[in-house]
């Protein structure tokens, strides 16, 4: 019991919202990152007041970004040049709040013209929403006939299934929680046809997950002070998984107690993966190797490219949605398959 309260703790003060403590900077660890970002680019506040913000996703076909506020259960709408986000669906989540701690929405991802993917951890599944009626069609929400515990985010892969983590951030004790149902914090795959498959079940909070451009190679994030790590996966044309391996390893960096944890990350179309961790967003090469960090100066939990040009990182970091432009794209945008 008192190692759980002490991981609880840590993980509270890990992803605690306070205003940032250091300035936000874009700093070089190798010359090639003057190539992604371009010197002297500066990280600028677009919007704040959110409890936790969260899921950044760029809508192409309408240009404007959509967040999630997880704990306040609302999605929040932002266009360039605003000075303010604007609540855009609310509740974006469940709406029983009995046994939850955060019932709103978490990741987001584009799932076709005038559809947006959910993570929704108030209903404890993967939903679709149509963008202009608002209405919500359920996708996945149960494996082996037991609720999921509260998905956090989604990618989908080169074959049009969704891929998802499952921990249980959502739930009012965590692992704790008497809803919980599943045993383990897994990983899942959601088919084409609707089958849904648990992909890795040896995490202890899987959170955030990309594909490379090329989909070859699945990166999966795990919130674990203890282990605070990103794995990375061989894919075959299949959807199933070999290889597995630490990809970046940020315990020691956690354990210095900097704001975050490995947490949402983003692809650009040059292969490089933009993941958050202690610290900020951490810049790797396909191989690996970091090359640079953007900084907010607090907890980061998740980053996109979009605009206009697509050249710009959005992140969300605590109760702020920050920016910073770029010399890169994200990766071409992915669509579901669904029936």
């Amino acid at each position: 019991m008192l190692r759980r309260a002490a991981l609880f703790l840590a993980l509270a003060a890990a992803f605690a919202a306070p205003a940032p403590a250091a300035p936000p900077a874009v700093g070089a660890r190798a010359p090639a990152f003057a190539a992604l970002v371009p010197p002297g680019a500066e990280v600028r506040i677009l919007a704040d007041g959110f409890s936790w913000a969260e899921g950044p996703v760029w809508v192409a076909d309408g240009g404007y970004l959509l967040l999630s506020d997880v704990p306040k259960n609302r999605i929040y709408r932002w266009s360039p040049g605003a000075v303010a986000a604007s609540v855009f669906l609310e509740p974006s989540g469940g709406t029983e709040a009995a046994g939850f701690r955060e019932p709103g929405s978490n990741g987001l991802k584009p799932g076709g013209p005038g559809l947006l993917l959910l993570a929704d951890q108030g209903h404890r599944g993967i939903a679709l929403l149509d963008l202009r009626t608002k209405a919500k069609r359920m996708l996945a929400e149960r494996f082996e006939g037991r609720r999921f515990n509260s998905p956090n985010d989604l990618a989908v892969g080169p074959d049009g299934a969704i891929w998802f983590t499952d921990p249980p951030y959502g739930l009012e004790g965590i692992d704790a929680s008497p809803l919980k149902e599943q045993p383990v914090n897994g990983v899942y795959r959601r088919a084409p046809d609707g089958r849904v498959t648990r992909v890795e079940a040896g995490l202890r909070y899987p959170n955030g997950i990309a594909f490379s451009p090329d989909g070859r190679t699945l990166y999966v994030s795990n919130s674990d002070p203890q282990r605070a790590v990103i794995l990375a996966w061989d894919v075959s044309a299949s959807g199933t998984l070999s290889r597995r391996r630490v990809f970046a390893d940020m315990t020691a960096l956690a354990a210095k107690g900097l704001p975050g944890l490995p947490d949402g990350m983003t692809v650009d179309d040059r292969g490089n993966l933009w993941a958050t961790g202690p610290g900020g967003v951490h810049v790797f090469t396909a191989a690996g190797r970091e090359i640079g960090l953007v900084s907010t100066g607090a907890a980061i939990s998740n980053c996109t490219f979009g605009g206009p040009d697509g050249r710009t990182l959005f992140m969300t970091s605590t109760h702020v949605l920050a920016a910073v432009r770029t010399n890169v794209r994200g990766a071409p945008v992915r669509l579901p398959k669904l029936r």
